[in-house]
């Protein structure tokens, strides 16, 4: 019979080990992914883009991102989730060198594309691992869940913290020497990961096999659907909307960083909630407070009401994955758990392939940012509506317990 625990530190706590394997959506998701926005202005300037060609490079980081949670599974059956955790991060190490090597869009693009895919592996294997950890702990499971989405966050921070100040001491076009620091400190923190030692059985009998349906979960699909086009507006277009509007280097990295507190928060705000819903409820409701965070910079240009705006998204919007991981927790089987993680990765994906070029069109056409808000919250309010309708599922598997913390 296969131990209760399928993932077991050697020599450490869970909850450290749970915060090493964040390193790689730190990595995947905070730096390489959330890091554009910083970097965006200066490339739009200095490379003549349009908001529509800006958006379609994060289009380009979700469409890999999608083809990356619809291969991952294949990936972790043919490599294993810790050795793909690994070359996933390693990859996206050498997508940000990448970045700063050339101005060419396509090259550019390439290196998007790739992230994205690296970024989806980690991001599968990596919840899935750290799903089976926290399985492995009779008290506050769905806590220490959400410790691993404190890796995003972490990156958020990094970023906020680097990017402002390397631009504004560097000055115009300097976007290149950003992505190259940003590549350097990542690769500094791979070295962390890559000598994390973990002894974890072989996943259970039947786990490649196990079918997940969508049809029962067809609303909350929408919802996160819904819920992946308006958080990539928001979180892709705000930083060039605070420059707009006056916010130098010191009022972009506050902003950003804000965004990062807030999420650093979620797992201490929000577990216990998450714990005890089985539907769809909590993240109808954590989607629906991302909206408001969303709709706040439309009400003026106070420094501090954009503070608030990021504390509030960055609370409620990586709360959202964790609710994501946590539906699933109890609603499927272990054997089910990376199959139905990366059913609701595809979902997350496809609604970030939408997002960026959809929205970044209608900035082109209707000249200003603010139209980008405003559709990014009206996306978010339809995604909280379709994920409330969601429904506990009937699986006749067991499921796992719910524990509160």
């Amino acid at each position: 019979m296969e131990s209760n625990r399928q993932y077991q530190a050697i020599g450490t706590s869970p909850v450290w080990q749970i915060m090493i394997l964040a390193i790689a959506p730190a990595i995947g998701i905070g730096i390489c992914r959330f890091a554009y926005s910083l970097v965006l202005p200066d490339m739009r300037d200095s490379l003549g883009w349009s908001y529509s060609v800006a958006g379609i490079m994060n289009t380009i980081n979700a469409a890999g991102y999608l083809a990356g949670a619809l291969g991952a599974n294949a990936a972790i059956r043919r490599f294993g989730m810790l050795h793909t955790i690994r070359v996933s991060t390693i990859v996206s190490v050498l997508t940000l060198a990448m970045s700063a090597l050339t101005g060419d869009w396509v090259v550019f693009g390439f290196a998007r594309l790739l992230s994205g895919v690296s970024g989806a592996f980690a991001m599968v294997a990596g919840s899935a691992v750290a799903t089976s950890i926290a399985q492995g702990q009779r008290q506050h499971q769905a806590f220490y869940v959400s410790l691993f989405y404190l890796g995003p966050a972490a990156g958020i921070l990094i970023s906020g913290f680097v990017a402002p100040f390397l631009l504004e001491w560097h000055g115009a076009g300097s976007w290149w020497i950003t992505w190259g620091v940003l590549a350097a400190i990542s690769a500094s923190l791979t070295v962390l990961l890559l000598t994390m030692r973990v002894d974890h059985s072989p996943a259970p009998a039947g786990a490649s096999k196990t079918q997940v349906k969508a049809a029962p979960v067809l609303f909350y699909l929408i919802g996160y659907f819904l819920f992946g086009t308006g958080y990539i507006a928001y979180m892709t277009f705000m930083i060039a909307y605070v420059r707009n509007v006056g916010g130098g280097a010191l009022a972009q990295s506050a902003f950003w960083t804000c965004i990062g507190v807030g999420a650093l928060a979620h797992p201490w705000t929000w577990s216990g909630l998450m714990a005890k819903s089985r539907g769809g409820g909590a993240t109808a409701l954590l989607t629906g407070i991302s909206a408001v965070g969303a709709a706040l910079p439309l009400f003026g240009t106070s420094p501090i009401l954009f503070g608030v705006s990021a504390l509030i998204f960055g609370n409620a919007f990586f709360a959202v994955v964790s609710s994501t991981t946590a539906f699933i927790r109890v609603n499927y089987s272990r054997e089910a758990w990376s199959r139905a993680i990366a059913m609701m990765t595809v979902a997350f994906g496809m609604g970030q392939m939408v997002g960026p070029i959809a929205i970044g069109i209608i900035t082109d056409k209707m000249g200003s940012l603010s139209y980008a808000l405003n559709v990014s919250a009206a996306i978010l309010a339809l995604g909280a509506v379709a994920c409330l309708c969601q429904r506990p599922i009937d699986q006749h598997a067991p499921r796992a317990r719910v524990q509160t913390i």
